[in-house]
């Protein structure tokens, strides 16, 4: 079974219903164990172009955000039902998302 790595930067007051989406779809099961996740915080950048509706900051003004990057494991089947998952309960117009391909143990 293939699985892939997702990962997505929210901001902190989002993280919580970022993760509970993810595992509502089946993402981050490891397993006997569901809704796994790994989480970091760190300081996200960005500049909003014109036309942009940024969640925080203001159009042609960099803008710093405190964010949580959420990693999770899934199915590469159900990988496209997680990114939908994100971007539902995402508050950013435009989240970032990873999709990493993972080997399993025993293809080493």
């Amino acid at each position: 079974m293939s699985r892939v790595k997702i990962s997505t930067f929210v901001p902190l007051e989002a993280a919580d219903v970022v993760r509970q989406a993810l595992g509502q779809v089946g993402a981050g099961v490891i397993g006997d164990y569901r809704f796994c996740s790994f989480s970091v915080q760190g300081t996200g950048r960005y500049l909003p172009e014109n036309g942009a509706k940024p969640y925080r900051g203001k159009n042609g003004i960099p803008s710093e955000e405190a964010e949580e990057r959420i990693e999770v494991v899934c199915n590469q089947a159900d990988a496209k039902q997680a990114v939908a998952a994100i971007k539902q309960a995402h508050p950013y117009e435009e989240p970032a998302i990873d999709i990493v391909p993972l080997i399993d143990e025993e293809d080493l």
